[in-house]
């Protein structure tokens, strides 16, 4: 069981639930079933084992009375840890790297390349 929110991973299914969790800070178990089942198609013990797997790994609390799910970490955190995985896995973890090979497969309009600068910049003033 994950205690640390850096330790945290979540799959496709479990984001599903997550982004629930975040767009509503507290829901009853039912509910996100019913809400699952409405726009998945998921079956209700499939919504409860996912539940279940982010209690475990630390993502969710349970609160009862009613079995409220509240999400323990932000989607901010879980963007970080997965975009980090991702630069480690396939770009040996090096974000210049990355943006190199996306750039390279994509062409950036005028407003693209004027925000991009200015997130440069704004890094280089903080740093």
């Amino acid at each position: 069981m994950a205690n640390k929110s850096d330790e945290i991973r979540l799959h496709e299914g479990e984001l599903n639930v997550m982004e629930l969790l975040w767009s509503n800070s507290v829901l009853a178990a039912k509910d996100i079933a019913k809400i699952i089942k409405e726009y998945i198609g998921w079956e209700k013990n499939t919504t409860y084992t996912v539940i279940k797997r982010l209690i475990d790994k630390g993502a969710v609390s349970r609160e009862d009375p009613g079995f409220n799910c509240r999400a323990k970490v932000t989607k901010k955190e879980v963007q970080r840890i997965e975009t980090e995985a991702l630069l480690s896995k396939m770009f040996n973890g090096s974000l210049s790297v990355f943006i190199q090979d996306y750039l390279g497969q994509r062409k950036l309009n005028t407003e693209e390349i004027i925000e991009l600068q200015r997130m440069i910049n704004r890094n280089q003033k903080a740093g």
